[in-house]
């Protein structure tokens, strides 16, 4: 549990480890760029980070998004989330005080019934993040953190009945096939990114590692 200050707010030491979260990630495109250039100034400027009061108090809070992979059959996990009326990766938002990281983790168990394990190419950091306008009643913005984890196919056996109504596992090129509108506008790109990633990307990651001891 992170700790907060005197006035009840997340304190800077919160602040900081997500900022060091935000420079681990490798801009995608100008648009990422953009993103995260805004979020690292939310995040600093001392605004209220989480959601309090549902569904839109504040009306700007991080959310934790989890794309579960199947490393042998190069396979994503999307749902179809019953208020957004897209098919998505899981995730949910991050509550006062806790890390991102355990958002997945919590949000793994609840909705998918599995545990959290970290993809092997990214580890337990996030790999995208995005800047997002929600549509329908309660509109807010999210500022979604984006990490991958592992787990076969077979192991995914039940879901979160009363926040999804199917799942399906798709290939990369199945995703990037499937019309844009009915996705996270993002998904395409963050798509592409995991699909171009290098070898080398393990490298980076342990250079992230080493930076934030």
């Amino acid at each position: 549990m992170i700790s907060v200050d005197s006035s009840g707010g997340p304190d800077q030491l919160l602040r900081g480890q997500l900022l060091r979260l935000l420079s681990g990630i490798d801009p995608w495109d100008a648009q990422e760029q953009e993103h995260l250039d805004a979020t690292a100034e939310w995040i600093g400027g001392g605004a209220p980070l989480y959601r309090t009061q549902k569904p839109a108090t504040p009306a700007k809070h991080l959310v934790s998004y989890f794309v579960v992979l199947d490393e042998t059959r190069e396979e994503l996990l999307l749902v179809a989330h019953r208020k957004a009326g897209l098919w998505l990766p899981s995730g949910g938002h991050v509550e006062p005080l806790e890390a991102p990281w355990d958002t997945v983790r919590r949000e793994c168990r609840e909705e998918l019934r599995i545990e959290a394990v970290p993809a092997s190419i990214t580890g337990d950091r996030p790999l995208f993040l995005t800047v997002t306008r929600t549509r329908g009643p309660g509109q807010h913005t999210d500022v979604s953190l984006w990490y991958v984890l592992r787990a076969d196919a077979g192991q995914v056996t039940s879901f979160d009945e009363a926040e999804f109504d199917a799942i399906k596992w798709l290939s990369l090129d199945q995703v990037l096939a499937e019309p844009e509108d009915t996705l996270d506008p993002h998904m395409h790109r963050f798509t592409r990114k995991l699909k171009s990633l290098p070898a080398s990307h393990q490298a980076h990651l342990a250079r992230v590692s080493e930076r934030s001891l």
